[in-house]
């Protein structure tokens, strides 16, 4: 019997190049997973404990939603598992337009507020829960031309420590995992010239992702894992 055994799993950003990888090491733990994605995917793994919520967390209505449906559909949130992100960049900060600066605030900065806010009072009455955010090696490792992205995933970064701190005493944890490139079908067809056996690869992050939704990981919170891969 595994301590996943009945726990309910949120994992936004479900039908993303890392979602299903993550997915799938928490149903192979025996977990419930909720994977929320803006788009009803209709990829439920058949025979497995899985339900799809549509919602779109950059607002903060839809992750109110997805939350309530999520409490209402199983009584319990154990773990978020949040993915949700995106990138754009190449461009100099005189460069950067207001609207891929607003776009990656929106999806790599607000829709983890917005999710985080939503779930922790229920952990909190609780007394317990887990929150792993994914986050970036260039959010502590600027790069130039990745201005919008790299400000984006340091201000994730930061969000997670504090809320680490804010709950230190609650038996609630919070930790961001920082991968470089991750091997995923869209990053080689945007990257063809790229050596993508150094890049990091989905599974790997999954399994980092479930070490610290575990219960081996209590006393690990406010940490930023880099998982850099040969990257």
């Amino acid at each position: 019997m595994s301590e996943f055994d009945g726990r309910v799993i949120v994992v936004t950003g479900a039908t993303g190049g890392l979602g299903g990888a993550v997915a799938r090491a928490f149903l192979d733990a025996g977990a419930i997973v909720a994977g929320v994605s803006r788009e009803l995917a209709g990829k439920a793994p058949a025979g497995r404990k899985y339900l799809e919520v549509t919602a779109d967390v950059a607002t903060p209505e839809g992750a109110r939603m997805a939350v309530d449906s999520v409490l209402a559909a199983t009584g319990r949130i154990d773990a978020l598992a949040h993915l949700v992100g995106g990138f754009d960049g190449g461009q100099s900060v005189v460069e950067t337009t207001d609207e891929v600066w607003n776009r990656m605030m929106g999806l790599n900065l607000n829709a983890a507020f917005y999710t985080m806010r939503a779930v922790l009072p229920h952990m909190l009455q609780a007394g317990r829960g887990r929150i792993v955010a994914v986050g970036s090696r260039t959010g502590v490792e600027p790069a130039a031309g990745l201005s919008a992205y790299g400000a984006s995933k340091a201000a994730l970064t930061t969000l997670v420590r504090t809320i680490a701190a804010e709950v230190r005493l609650s038996g609630i944890t919070a930790n961001v995992v920082l991968p470089s490139v991750i091997d995923t079908p869209a990053n080689r067809a945007a990257m063809p010239a790229a050596d993508y056996t150094r890049w990091v690869k989905p599974a790997s992050i999954a399994r980092l992702i479930l070490w610290l939704a575990s219960d081996a990981a209590a006393d690990t919170s406010g940490a930023a894992v880099p998982i850099y891969g040969r990257a």
